[in-house]
Order: structure tokens, then C-alpha cells, then sequence
């Protein structure tokens, strides 16, 4: 009887343990209430009375959390062969993300993340988005309160990638379509909550769309509606189409290449050195 030989489990140069996977719920957690406090705290909750401080706080605390994450899932397996991975990794999406950043959104920094969080896995993925983006704004220059935010979001967005079904067994043309549709939806989706980060630092008296703290929370959603309409509806949408071009006509080529690379740094068998044979002394 023959048959064809099953798919091989794809290796993952991370595997989340129980205390990487409670670091990455507590900071997810934070974060979910760092973006979306303004809708989260009622209009006479005291979190308000500090609406200017409030972004400035959570950006202190997601910096030190994001932190506490890496260095949690590194403890848990990132070996010096996943440790070079990363740095390549990153390196190059640091480098792609300044090609297209100016003009309309094309960043090509997004498709080669998602790629990465697919073959790598969701724990390399968090790891890879956030340690990207911190490169990234140090060679451009971006840094500045909306980094720590930038960093979890694009941590979200790869370990996403690593989320999705079919890692051993999906592949070809319905892979790629998979991942250029949560390219497209995920491209929105990071554009949306970093409006979030953003849109409590407009002054209300600057614009009739800014945040403003005495408002209901359903005014305060309609501002915000208004807000990501003006200002990133079309950086948003060219963010997502590179990302789904560049997903189809590259996708195959790079997949292959970092399943190769995968296979071949066997993340999973830890690096031994043999002791030297000693040498026999005359007597």
C-alpha cells in the first residue's frame, strides 16, 4: 500500500509555556485598556479628569510590559538560532518600513511580518513585531510617546498571523489567499487602534473631531469615526493593498525561504558542545 507521506510539523522557534501565555494575556489586557480607555471610562469617571496625562501613562506602562513579555517568552526557548533569526528579521523589516512610509501608506515592512509570524508562530511573531518597530523608529527618528503603542500593536499583528489555521498542513494558493486577506483586514485593524493612540493627543479646541472627555461616550465614538475618515481612511488603504500585492506576488518565494531556514536551524534541538577528547600525557 502506498500513500503520500504526511505533512512535516512546522517547526515553531518559540513554544509558548504557561507563563508566556499569561505575560502575553496581562499586556494584551493593558493594552486593550491603553487604546480604548476614552470609550472604556465613562464621562464622569476621575480617568478622564487626566485625559491629557492618561496616553502619556499607558505609554509608560506598555513600554515596561512589552518588555516583561520578550523577556518572559525568551526565557522559555529563544535560543541563540531564534535569536538570529530575529535580528535578521527585524533588521529587514526595519530597513523596508522607511522605503514606502511617506507616500500614501505602502509600507512593505507589514507583508514580510506577516509572512514571519505565519512559519515563525505566534510567540516569535509578538516578539518579532514589537523588537521591528523599536528598530524601526530608532532609524527613522520616530520615537516618541506613540512608539510603546506602536510596538504592541505590530506585536498583535504578527503573533495574528501566527494564530491562523492550517500552520502543518495549509499551502499554495489558498495559504497566500489566507494570509493577503488577514494582511488586508489586519493593515485596517493596526491603522485603527494606532488612530486610538493618537487621537487622545489632539487638543479639543484644535478640531471638532478631537477627543473630548466631558462628551458621551457615543459623541466620543462618532468624533472618532469622523477622525479615522479625515485623516488615515487612505493611508490605511494603501497600507493594506501593498501588503496583499506584495503577499501574492512574493508570498510563495519567502514562505519557502523561511521554512527552509526554519528546517534548517532545527530550533527545536538544543545547541550542545561536545567536550574535546583529552589528550593522553606520556608517563
Amino acid at each position: 500500500m502506498t500513500g503520500g507521506s504526511p505533512p512535516q510539523r512546522q517547526a515553531r522557534a518559540v513554544r509558548l509555556g504557561p507563563r508566556s501565555i499569561a505575560a502575553l494575556v496581562l499586556v494584551s489586557a493593558v493594552g486593550v485598556a491603553g487604546f480604548g480607555w476614552p470609550f472604556l471610562a465613562p464621562p464622569d469617571a476621575s480617568l478622564n479628569a487626566h485625559a491629557q496625562d492618561a496616553p502619556w501613562l499607558f505609554a509608560g506602562v506598555l513600554v515596561l510590559l512589552v518588555a516583561v513579555v520578550a523577556a518572559t517568552i525568551s526565557e522559555s526557548g529563544l535560543g541563540p538560532k531564534a535569536v538570529a533569526m530575529l535580528g535578521v528579521l527585524a533588521a529587514a523589516g526595519a530597513a523596508l518600513r522607511p522605503i514606502g512610509a511617506g507616500t500614501a501608506g505602502l509600507e512593505p515592512m507589514f507583508f514580510l511580518m506577516v509572512l514571519s509570524g505565519r512559519v515563525l508562530g505566534p510567540g516569535f511573531g509578538f516578539v518579532l513585531g514589537s523588537v521591528t518597530m523599536f528598530a524601526s523608529a530608532l532609524l527613522t527618528g520616530g520615537v516618541g510617546p506613540w512608539m510603546p503603542f506602536q510596538m504592541l500593536a505590530m506585536g498583535w499583528f504578527t503573533m495574528g498571523a501566527g494564530l491562523l489555521p492550517g500552520p502543518d498542513r495549509l499551502r499554495g494558493r489558498a495559504e497566500l489567499l489566507m494570509l493577503a486577506a488577514y494582511g488586508f483586514l489586519a493593515a485596517f485593524a493596526y491603522g485603527t487602534v494606532m488612530n486610538l493612540a493618537g487621537w487622545t493627543f489632539m487638543n479639543t479646541l484644535a478640531s471638532n473631531i478631537a477627543f473630548d472627555p466631558d462628551a458621551s461616550i457615543a459623541d466620543n465614538l462618532a468624533r472618532f469615526l469622523a477622525y479615522c475618515l479625515a485623516t488615515s481612511l487612505g493611508w490605511d488603504g494603501g497600507r493594506a493593498a501593498m501588503t496583499v500585492v506584495l503577499t501574492l506576488a512574493l508570498g510563495t518565494p519567502v514562505l519557502k525561504a523561511l521554512r527552509r531556514a526554519t528546517r534548517r536551524a532545527a530550533f527545536e534541538t538544543p545547541v550542545t558542545f561536545e567536550k574535546p577528547d583529552e589528550v593522553s600525557r606520556p608517563t
